[in-house]
């Protein structure tokens, strides 16, 4: 069992800068893909950032060039810097782990942090 805990979220105004991270419990952080996703009222859940175990990352398009995912393996925690925020960024933000494919590819989700950005 997985257990993800989010932080980092809050109030910007746009332009402005925030850090997500997420802690996950359990042993299978080092072996697993983690990412973001968001979900904003009255839109569908979108990806915005994944890595891979091996520290691939890929984003989606409205956050190219303006967020980076990261993951130290040392601490299970996965952090989003999110840079040149936009209005149309604000959204719950969850933090997601899917575990290797030999061991069941399970999701996990955190309970979700909120960002809003005003301006």
């Amino acid at each position: 069992q997985v257990q993800l805990v989010e932080s980092g979220g809050g109030l910007v105004q746009a332009g402005g800068s925030l850090r997500l991270s997420c802690v996950a419990s359990g042993s299978m952080f080092d072996i697993s893909a983690v990412g973001w996703f968001r979900l904003a009222p009255g839109k569908q859940r979108e990806l915005v950032a994944l890595i891979t175990s091996d520290g691939i990352p890929n984003y989606g398009a409205s956050v190219k060039g303006r967020f980076t995912i990261s993951r130290d393996n040392a601490k299970n925690t996965t952090y989003l810097r999110m840079n040149s925020l936009k209005p149309e960024d604000t959204a719950g933000y969850f933090c997601h782990l899917e575990s290797p494919r030999s061991l069941g590819a399970y999701s996990y989700w955190g309970q979700g942090t909120q960002v809003t950005v005003t301006g």
